[in-house]
């Protein structure tokens, strides 16, 4: 569609000094509008991308990717269910669990959580929480000495420290003498962990999997087998060949299943923010139509020169779309690399602007963090770059096309 003579005009007015300074400013405007917009939406989509990696990693640092269990939460055959996945080539660590609810009871502090059994020499296989140890580890844990590690605000709630004893009591009940009694153990807490996510430090205690067994009344059945995948993103397709190749009646599940209100929400979250930095690239794309109505008013003569020495409407649409998209470009370009910029060194930034404030943007003991994240993916650049560029190509239309409308006689006609 363009030719050289396109080019060499649409560039010529592109870079030259107009008469009507306002033009100008308002081309100016344009281009650091685009650029800022880019800026912005790039930077702004690292650091949720940033937050959302954090939030994943912290989860599954307890949850597990994927998991094998039986429909009554009793497998039985969960070694066989261990044998068989660990022929998966995905599978790359297993370790079985026991979970139930369950209340803990420290004098009058009485507060419910998840009760965990684990095997201390295998959970390292499929968890992280062995790393987030304040206080003891798990490898302490030993079968008939009834220990629990509790979450650090689950041991604040309760009141306890490392050589307390607390109750925990179990939904199973026990038929006594005097009535039905519900299960109960005194329990030695022995660590303490800290993972950064309410849910799990507020909510979860481990103990031995034997010492779940015998409280829950499970024999030599637990609830079920915590899978780690070499890539937690293939979860779903590996969970379906799972459930396909495992004979018998088995539940397999996985991480998004399992948290798939919260990530969908986070998904949301992220979708409306980029379309609300949108409308930036949107507005500047506005002061684009502007700037060309303007400039094209102002070339009424030229156009109509143009015209009488040859040149088609198409060859004038061509030299103001030109024009225009030679705007977007700069201001798309000068916005990647600024945003590429910014979203790569963002964390030295903003811990050099505090260091020269002398505050904390993001207080550790409320959000857990300590350093704003940021995560630059090379697709949300890509996607950007390309929308504005789209944005900008389509605001030259309208413009163009009234250019190439004008009659050489009225234009001419007070010359």
């Amino acid at each position: 569609m363009f030719r050289p003579l396109e080019l060499f005009i649409g560039l010529r007015y592109t870079r030259a000094r107009r008469r009507n300074h306002f033009i100008s400013f308002i081309s100016l405007s344009s281009v650091l509008g685009i650029m800022l917009g880019v800026v912005a939406l790039i930077t702004v989509l690292s650091v949720m991308n940033g937050f959302h990696k954090e939030i994943r990693e912290r989860i599954l640092g307890m949850a597990s990717h994927a998991s094998i269990s039986a429909f009554d939460g009793h497998l039985e055959d969960w070694r066989e269910a261990m044998r068989l996945s660990e022929g998966h080539p995905r599978v790359i660590g297993q370790a079985p669990f026991i979970e139930a609810q369950t209340m803990l009871i420290n004098g009058r502090q009485v507060t419910g959580a998840m009760l965990r059994g684990i095997d201390p020499l295998q959970e390292g296989r499929v968890s992280d929480v062995g790393g987030h140890m304040k206080a003891g580890s798990l490898e302490a844990l030993e079968a008939g000495r009834y220990e629990i590690v509790l979450g650090r605000e689950l041991a604040y709630a309760l009141g306890v420290s490392v050589g307390d004893k607390v109750t925990v009591v179990s939904p199973q009940v026990r038929i006594t003498p005097v009535g039905t009694m519900p299960r109960l153990k005194r329990f030695t807490v022995s660590g303490l962990f800290e993972v950064g996510m309410g849910e799990y430090d507020r909510g979860v205690a481990l103990v031995h999997i034997a010492d779940a067994a015998k409280l829950m009344s499970m024999g030599e059945s637990v609830s079920g087998v915590r899978l780690k995948l070499d890539d937690l993103y293939l979860a779903p397709r590996v969970s379906r060949e799972l459930a396909a190749e495992l004979p018998g009646l088995y539940r397999v599940s996985d991480w998004t299943h399992q948290h798939r209100n919260f990530f969908s929400a986070l998904q949301t979250e992220k979708r409306m923010m980029g379309l609300i930095l949108f409308l930036i690239i949107a507005v500047a794309a506005f002061n684009i139509v502007s700037t060309l109505v303007m400039v094209v008013t102002d070339k009424q003569s030229d156009i109509a020169i143009l015209r009488t020495l040859g040149a088609s409407p198409r060859s004038i649409m061509g030299v103001f779309i030109v024009q225009g998209a030679t705007l977007g470009v700069i201001g798309t370009l000068f916005g990647v690399l600024g945003g590429v910029l910014l979203s790569l060194n963002l964390e030295r930034i903003v811990a050099g602007i505090e260091k020269w404030l002398g505050i904390n943007f993001l207080d550790p003991s409320i959000y857990y963090i300590s350093s704003l994240p940021s995560d630059l993916r090379w697709d949300d650049v890509l996607f950007i770059g390309a929308s504005a560029l789209a944005i900008t190509l389509l605001a030259t239309l309208y413009p163009a096309w009234r250019a190439s409308r004008t009659q050489p006689a009225e234009a001419l006609r007070y010359e």
